[in-house]
């Protein structure tokens, strides 16, 4: 197993036809990573129309502290099922991806078990609205992981078109539950739901890959990737938590309103999110791509990304501020006019966080777990920090403007990283290279 900074090495592609070939493998493999994540996405904003225009603010802050919960959750799954599987087994021969894949699937499969018996006790322990919306988020959780547990499986495999279908299936099938969920009325209606839906799109990953999930084998996956796979699960649960340690802290600050308000703001930059989650999905599988095929390119590929991502932020939130009130009100109802108050912090900070996916990228697929983990953890201090310190000195508005200068100031230690991480390679592989004996 190869460690931090080590790299299995791989016989470089013939000249020629290869690199236009690559070239066109790469877009068609990016194609579905955005339209996969537009199918995600949309399941998503439907989601949170449906629950803004039914249940008014204060329910949709709740729904919210539910979501953010989720994603802490979704982060330790990725971070040990999912992220290594991208990493080790990308590009991997059928037989070895498929192996890697079922024990992948069970370690996501098993951690929805057990944090979803430890939400229903927490549930079951606060009681009211929230309690029972935690309740339901914890028999929904493992169908939920294993779904989005297959997308990344199928990246890996370069099977991006799988992906999509299966969010496809999970929106199709949600349609009618947020019918029956808004006739309902309730926050754990809509996370049944939600979650209910996504069980379905599990059970066909199963069926669209032929392979069975193995949670019998989680503890075999878990010590073969323990190098990595602890080492994401900090960084993610970093991350994840940096976001719930905000939203609780906003709600406890500016009230649970103010939750509301921040989770409008990124429903308004839904769309641009879309794009920045679907290439996230393939930027890692890419990477390790350029990396085996012409390492040299590697810096230059994430430079590309991480401009294209701020580049098309701002273009976004430009037009977000030419809405006219009437049509935010229409999607949003009484949300937009609290959440349109921070489209430009927002956009601002989304830039800030799309200059570092590019980074981020590179870090993994150098497999640099240590420095990528280091970075994790400083943006997450400086989220939480920005985050609350903000909203201490102007409420909601104050918060997106410190998330915003949070991911700036990130993205910079990012690059550092990267760079210092390249540097690295550059040298290993110069000490590497045979020196001609004389003749």
């Amino acid at each position: 197993m190869t460690t931090e900074g080590e790299r299995t090495p791989v016989a470089k592609a013939p000249a020629g036809h290869a690199r236009p070939s690559f070239s066109r493998s790469m877009a068609r493999r990016l194609s579905w990573g955005l339209a996969d994540q537009a199918a995600s996405s949309i399941s998503n904003f439907l989601v949170g129309m449906y629950v803004a225009r039914s249940l008014g603010l204060t329910a949709f802050g709740l729904f919210t502290l539910t979501w953010v919960t989720y994603g802490v959750v979704l982060n330790i799954s990725r971070g040990l099922a999912s992220d290594p599987l991208v990493v080790r087994f990308s590009d991997a021969p059928d037989a070895a991806w498929r192996a890697a894949t079922a024990r992948a699937m069970g370690t996501a499969l098993g951690v929805g078990c057990v944090i979803g018996v430890v939400a229903l006790v927490i549930g079951l322990g606060f009681g009211g609205r929230l309690g029972t919306a935690f309740t339901v988020l914890g028999v929904v959780l493992p169908g939920l992981l294993l779904q989005d547990a297959w997308r990344f499986a199928f990246f890996a495999a370069g099977a991006g078109r799988k992906a999509f279908f299966n969010d496809v299936v999970w929106g199709i099938a949600l349609l009618p539950a947020l019918v029956i969920a808004a006739r309902v009325g309730t926050v754990e209606a809509f996370v049944l739901a939600w979650g209910g839906t996504a069980a379905v799109a599990a059970a066909y990953g199963c069926f669209q890959s032929g392979i069975r999930p193995r949670p019998t084998r989680a503890r075999a996956w878990l010590r073969e990737q323990r190098d990595l796979g602890y080492r994401y699960l900090v960084e993610n649960v970093s991350l994840s938590g940096a976001s719930q340690l905000r939203a609780y802290g906003l709600g406890a600050i500016a009230g649970v309103s103010a939750v509301g308000a921040v989770r409008g703001a990124e429903l308004l930059l839904g769309p641009f999110l879309a794009v920045l989650m679907g290439l996230s999905l393939v930027t890692v599988p890419e990477a390790a791509r350029v990396l085996r095929q012409t390492p040299h390119r590697l810096g230059s590929f994430c430079f590309l990304l991480a401009g294209g991502l701020a580049t098309a932020a701002l273009f976004w939130g430009g037009a977000l501020l030419l809405v006219p009130d009437w049509a935010g009100q229409h999607v949003l109802g009484q949300v937009w006019h609290s959440a349109s108050q921070l489209i430009v912090p927002a956009t601002v900070g989304v830039a800030g966080a799309g200059l570092g996916v590019g980074a981020a990228a590179g870090l993994r697929a150098l497999a640099a777990a240590r420095r990528s983990l280091r970075c994790q953890l400083f943006a997450s201090l400086c989220y939480v920090g920005g985050g609350l310190g903000g909203a201490a000195l102007a409420g909601t508005v104050g918060s997106a403007w410190g998330v915003a200068a949070a991911n700036v100031c990130a993205s910079a230690v990012w690059w550092l990283q990267l760079r210092s991480a390249l540097r690295e390679r550059d040298a290993l592989t110069l000490s590497n290279t045979p020196t001609p004996s004389p003749k």
